[in-house]
């Protein structure tokens, strides 16, 4: 989502007649678009900003994003920013950078951010965001407090943000939102269409593309939208919806509102629908006051679930938040043990799903050709199941269709050969 928004922020700022340096040390101002889900993320911000100041005086700095609205934040950044801006109100950063109206219209006087132009950071994937902001509280999230409540995108402006890619030649489209199935937008007749019926309009549109989203609440994974994934013309297999802990006690008070059961049923309807589904998740290991044996059936949900990814992350306080108020008593060493313990797991799962590839035939859409370390150019990309695949780069470029063939499975990636670049699906 911050990568969506800094793509708005950088088309808004282009209709003001301003350059993009290439070079940070060169810049006049820059525009910081903040995450504040993980204490990490905010450690860089702080280590970050003196520097800048330092090297140049004169620089400007706008702090956008997750952290804007922080008041802690705020008080140990207060002599090194120059412009709070949450992000919702970016209609506003021009006058608060004392810049003129531009001249070109492109809806900058919208009152809603999402309705700005973005200037895209690749040609080949975009991310379309269709809302902003949370309503579901869960009791370790700071989301909802920073970016607000949860406000949605008419549908009619979404498939006409798509339809423009897919003229422009995109060949991938993610919808983006905090929550992207409790979308709803409401249509002449006063009904309301819900993230299924927007995910089919928008798969409805012609071209060769593929059409993905994330991320999805699994209180909210419902049949239509799996069987509308399932028989999407241009849908990709790919389901991304978190579980955060397999203990049922530890997601009550996560405030999920959702049990471990329901989850792994998700998991086997999804697969009844669509076989080659890949499937991952988000996991939080030392929630406070989580015990070993809660622990343990965080594993076990793992392991029946069979997953092909999984973002761990261990558990930090977030200013805020309910949690923030119990005892962060899980010593780091235990939560690394337990990190490093689902990874492990993850590793297997993984690669037991993808030695299922080998000797298989499969198309790729390449987005990046790089140097390896014997100065080969290798290409890579995703398979419509969201496997990233390398290969040797010959006779392929960025943006292509690629069929692969399949030689080696890793962990969490395919290596093959090429067999054919293609114009089209």
């Amino acid at each position: 989502m911050n990568k969506a928004d800094a793509e708005r922020i950088r088309g808004y700022l282009a209709s003001f007649g301003l350059v993009e340096s290439s070079v940070l040390e060169e810049a006049d101002l820059i525009i910081l678009v903040t995450c504040g889900v993980r204490q990490s993320a905010e450690d860089r911000i702080f280590g970050l900003i003196p520097n800048w100041r330092a090297g140049k005086p004169g620089l400007k700095i706008v702090l956008t994003g997750c952290l804007a609205l922080r008041d802690d934040v705020r008080q140990k950044l207060a002599n090194e920013i120059d412009l709070w801006l949450p992000i919702y109100d970016l209609p506003a950063l021009g006058a608060g950078l004392g810049l003129a109206q531009p001249t070109t219209d492109n809806s900058y006087n919208s009152l809603s951010y999402l309705a700005l132009q973005p200037h895209y950071d690749s040609l080949v994937s975009a991310y379309v965001p269709i809302g902003n902001g949370c309503n579901n509280f869960c009791s370790y999230c700071v989301v909802p407090y920073a970016r607000g409540r949860e406000v949605y995108r008419p549908h009619a402006e979404i498939v006409e943000e798509v339809k423009k890619l897919i003229r422009r030649g995109y060949k991938e489209i993610i919808l983006i939102a905090q929550n992207v199935n409790s979308y709803s937008s409401l249509v002449e007749n006063g009904e309301s269409l819900d993230f299924a019926d927007l995910f089919r309009m928008v798969d409805a549109i012609e071209g060769d593309w593929w059409l993905r989203f994330s991320t999805s609440h699994p209180k909210d994974m419902s049949d239509k939208l799996i069987q509308a994934v399932a028989g999407g013309k241009h849908a990709c297999q790919y389901f991304h919806f978190a579980l955060q802990s397999g203990d049922d006690e530890i997601l009550r008070r996560m405030n999920r509102r959702y049990t471990a059961a329901h989850y792994l049923e998700l998991v086997k309807r999804i697969r009844e629908a669509s076989p080659e589904a890949m499937i991952s998740t988000d996991i939080i290991v030392g929630y406070p006051g989580e015990t070993l044996e809660q622990f343990e059936h965080t594993v076990s949900v793992m392991q029946e679930a069979g997953l092909d990814m999984a973002y761990l992350s261990q558990y930090s306080p977030r200013p805020g938040t309910v949690s923030a108020k119990e005892l962060d008593d899980v010593p780091k060493e235990e939560k690394q043990r337990r990190e490093t313990y689902l990874n492990d797991l993850l590793r297997l799962s993984g690669r037991a799903n993808n030695q299922k590839y080998l000797g298989r035939t499969v198309v790729v859409l390449v987005d990046s050709i790089k140097q390896d370390k014997m100065g080969n150019l290798i290409a890579g990309g995703k398979t419509a199941d969201f496997k990233t695949v390398r290969f040797p780069a010959s006779d392929v470029t960025v943006g292509q269709w690629a069929s692969v063939a399949i030689d080696k499975a890793r962990d969490f990636s395919l290596l093959g050969h090429l067999v054919e670049a293609k114009s089209s699906l």
